[in-house]
């Protein structure tokens, strides 16, 4: 009989019931009632750039798998159909398909493959792909269909209530008019107004995270720290300024916060892996948001303050690791 008592291994060392596909297929399944929405509100078209990207997500990772890496095809894990519905859920849905398919070429080339695929890029890929976007195309990613509530949508453009306040009040308006301009909470919660396809409905949003938390794909600790972090910050400033600055409910239902929440900041390569590190991570998240809105130029800051946090994921992780098995600490 064996004496031995600690089996000596190798990491990892943590284990989940689910594997890489039924986790991918998870998320999946989160995210349909936020494009079923997207397509209701602003017709097929949220359809048919989804469709696009994934198409083109999934054929950019299989020729830099097959024709530069020279190894085997990774598209079954699910991971590049997923990087394509969120750069989908990150784009107006009137984008041409060309600048689809040229940001599912960043997300995946650079973004993810680059790297050496999933488990070792340092960056959300999704994000990677619509930051570029952004900075190459500034007015077709900023051009938002306005929402119809029909399946067929009509074409028109219009800004997002994010853009309508920051612009208001570099014009010198005050708070209480712009407000007054604004749709309803009701309709910021059940999504009719414009902005990115995956980002309309707050009431999606959030059945796709209860699903999440219900089959342990995610923790609390990400979604919960940043949209937290978000509301005291934005609630301390419009109590002291109510005139200047917008009250903390229209920031939580407005923009990219519940989906960066839910389905960006979680990102299992991209965030820490302690529940410290990730409190932490979501509140520098929260952060960051708070300042862009407020104070820079750009009216949302949710997919910049992910990105800027992704960088710090190995400090974070460094300083919240448990300490290891065995480890002495040493004195002076």
């Amino acid at each position: 009989m064996s004496t031995s008592l600690l089996t000596v291994s190798p990491s990892p060392h943590v284990h989940h019931a689910l594997t890489v596909p039924q986790i991918m297929r998870g998320v999946i399944y989160a995210m349909l009632p936020a494009l079923a929405f997207s397509v209701y509100t602003f017709g097929l078209n949220s359809l048919v750039v989804t469709v696009e990207a994934v198409i083109s997500c999934i054929v950019f990772e299989q020729l830099i798998n097959r024709y530069l890496l020279r190894r085997e095809s990774t598209i079954a894990d699910g991971s590049a159909v997923i990087t394509g519905i969120l750069l989908a859920f990150n784009v107006p849905s009137n984008l041409p398909w060309y600048i689809v398919v040229l940001g599912s070429a960043v997300a995946v080339g650079i973004g993810k493959m680059s790297f050496g695929g999933l488990g070792n890029n340092p960056f959300n890929p999704a994000l990677v792909g619509r930051v570029f976007l952004l900075m190459s195309f500034p007015v077709q990613m900023t051009s938002w269909p306005t929402a119809q509530g029909t399946f067929i949508a009509d074409g028109v453009t219009g800004a997002t209530a994010l853009g309508i306040l920051k612009d208001g009040l570099r014009q010198g308006s005050s708070m209480s008019s712009l407000m007054a301009e604004m749709p309803s909470y009701t309709d910021l919660f059940l999504g009719y107004h414009g902005g990115s396809i995956g980002e309309m409905s707050a009431f999606a949003l959030i059945l796709g995270l209860i699903y999440m938390l219900y089959r342990r794909i995610i923790t609390w600790h990400i979604p919960v720290s940043m949209i937290a972090t978000i509301f005291i910050l934005t609630g301390l400033f419009w109590i002291f300024s109510p005139e200047k600055f917008a009250n903390p409910v229209f920031h939580l239902l407005t923009g990219g916060v519940l989906l960066g929440a839910v389905f960006m900041a979680t990102d299992y390569v991209t965030s820490p892996f302690t529940h410290k590190g990730m409190l932490i991570f979501g509140a520098g998240i929260g952060l960051i948001t708070v300042l862009i809105r407020l104070f820079g130029s750009y009216p949302e800051g949710v997919s910049f303050a992910i990105l800027i946090m992704n960088a710090f994921v190995p400090l974070i992780n460094r300083y919240t690791k448990p300490e290891r098995y065995g480890a002495k600490t040493v004195t002076s």
